[in-house]
């Protein structure tokens, strides 16, 4: 069995992969309303720009240890960038159109997948970076440190779910100590390179539109952050 954060049809059985489709769509309908009052005309365009990145970089699966391969999640670059809710329904978008014209995650299974990426992943992410947005808000370098942290710890815990909800309706033919070791210590060694990618892109974004960037929002002018032209981070919502 080839274990990734993506979870295929008949990995789970029905019961658990109807209970986590629920969950899913109540998630994502909590979204839907209250991602109303983040979009704007700034947020419109950055949440359809990291849509488009996180589907791409979704793309690459790293076959890191035997038997097993994943790849990055993008649950904190969209919760810092776009904020949680429209974060949120983002990653739901990747999810769905990979499963539907890529076979990539099984429709069955796309409930779960939607948890463990769009739900947890995101607003784990996102509960990561707000604990440390005193740091991110005080330079630039606090605010790199903040989104490789966040993107480390969402995609491990994001990693901990599957383990979940394979532990409640797996198939059983992997153990759960097998399928902890494989998903935990790969997506540990993912996290630290989705950190990186997620830093690079949150700074390369804050040093020339801080105000696209959500977690600055309201934050005072930093010199640190200030891009080429000037602007601040922290303007008006």
């Amino acid at each position: 069995m080839v274990l990734a954060m993506h979870m295929s049809d008949g990995l789970v059985n029905a019961p658990t992969a109807a209970a986590f489709g629920l969950i899913a769509v109540i998630g994502l309908a909590l979204a839907v309303s209250r991602a109303r009052a983040d979009l704007d005309d700034r947020t419109a365009p950055m949440a359809g720009l990291v849509t488009a990145f996180v589907f791409a970089v979704q793309m690459i699966n790293f076959p890191i240890l035997p038997g097993a391969s994943g790849h990055l999640l993008g649950g904190a670059l969209v919760a810092i960038l776009v904020g949680p809710w429209v974060g949120s329904l983002c990653i739901a978008i990747v999810l769905a159109v990979q499963a539907l014209l890529f076979a990539d995650g099984g429709l069955t299974a796309l409930g779960t997948n939607v948890v463990n990426m769009a739900l947890v992943g995101v607003f784990v992410g996102y509960g990561v970076a707000v604990a440390m947005r005193g740091l991110a808000r005080r330079s630039r370098a606090g605010l790199l440190a903040t989104a490789f942290v966040a993107a480390l710890v969402n995609t491990v815990v994001a990693a901990m779910v599957f383990v979940l909800q394979y532990a409640i309706g797996g198939d059983g033919v992997t153990s759960i100590g097998t399928v902890f070791g494989l998903m935990v210590g790969l997506h540990l060694l993912i996290g630290i390179g989705e950190g990186v990618i997620t830093a690079a892109t949150v700074g390369a974004v804050a040093s020339v539109r801080p105000d696209l960037v959500h977690l600055l929002r309201g934050a005072p002018p930093s010199l640190e952050l200030r891009g080429t032209g000037g602007a601040a981070a922290g303007s008006a919502t």
